[in-house]
């Protein structure tokens, strides 16, 4: 997403000048993305330039645009035609940790792997206190927020667990399960999802179309 579709659907209520819609921007996602008044004024002049959007006069000195046809139309597509796609992840860093330690000496590839899960059990701890700090009744935008990055964690916990496992099948351990790193894996994947917290989509009840998740495992 760039700054010009979020200028469009606020444009969508009605005229609006720049700075306006740099509040409501920030408003309207939760204070998640905070624009410079001059990125605004920069899609806004690019929209002009495309017939998206047309000056509707001054306020306060300030140009006030509104939606063309032309810009709804293109509105309509980004929110209803446009789905958000699932680029290649290949090169994302945790990734790239894991499969350098493991073709280097420079660390074990485990030990990686089970400082990774630590942090990101931390993380989940901290965003589930969080979430319930907010209670259900809580800001909508936050909200929405926080559940993303909640479940972001637990699949990230999901993959460590099936990381670990794809190498056990390949390269079984060959220090005695109780010689092994502290932060490695302690316990199985169901006893590691039992003892998450907000656990109330767990390995058991989270799904994709109906299958658990990991149950190609």
């Amino acid at each position: 997403m760039g700054v010009t579709e979020g200028v469009l659907a606020l444009l969508d209520a009605g005229p609006r000048h720049g700075y306006g819609l740099k509040l409501a921007f920030e408003e309207a996602t939760g204070g998640a993305w905070e624009l410079n008044v001059g990125q605004v004024y920069s899609a806004l002049q690019r929209l002009e330039r495309d017939g998206l959007v047309a000056l509707d006069g001054e306020e306060d000195g300030r140009k006030r645009y509104e939606l063309t046809a032309d810009g709804r139309e293109r509105l309509e597509h980004w929110l209803l035609r446009d789905p958000v796609g699932h680029a290649s992840t290949e090169r994302d860093e945790l990734s790239m940790k894991v499969l350098l330690a493991r073709a280097t000496s420079a660390a074990d590839v485990r030990a990686v792997l089970g400082a990774q899960r630590d942090a990101t059990m931390a993380a989940l701890q901290g965003l589930t206190r969080e979430k319930a700090t907010t209670g259900a009744d809580g800001a909508l935008e936050h909200l929405v927020h926080l559940d993303r990055r909640i479940l972001h964690c637990r699949a990230e916990l999901d993959w460590i667990d099936l990381v670990e496992q794809r190498l056990d099948d390949r390269e079984p351990a060959t220090s005695p399960p109780n010689s092994r790193p502290t932060t490695g894996r302690a316990v199985t994947t169901a006893t590691a999802d039992d003892q998450r917290p907000d656990a109330e989509p767990t390995t058991a009840a989270r799904s994709d179309g109906g299958r658990p998740l990991g149950a190609d495992r």
